[in-house]
């Protein structure tokens, strides 16, 4: 089984933005965050998590995309 963050062990960490896409094959609340966030031309793809959250705050997402986020942002944090 692969872990959820493998770039955790090759050096340098990603941006939340580029973490974040790349967890789109996973299932699950961060997956379909993550399939939302590749198709959404405006996504800020090398953002912090700040920007991440600006970016959902301000298209007035539904509550269960703040909640995969509070998620994804714990785990890319524990990286």
């Amino acid at each position: 089984m692969e872990h959820a963050g493998p770039a955790q062990f090759a050096g340098k960490k990603p941006s939340f933005g580029q973490w974040l896409i790349e967890q789109d094959k996973r299932a699950g609340a961060i997956g379909d965050l993550a399939k939302h966030a590749k198709a959404d031309r405006g996504f800020p793809r090398s953002g912090t998590v700040k920007d991440v959250w600006k970016r959902l705050n301000g298209m007035q997402v539904e509550s269960e995309i703040y909640d995969a986020m509070e998620e994804a942002e714990l785990d890319y944090l524990a990286l």
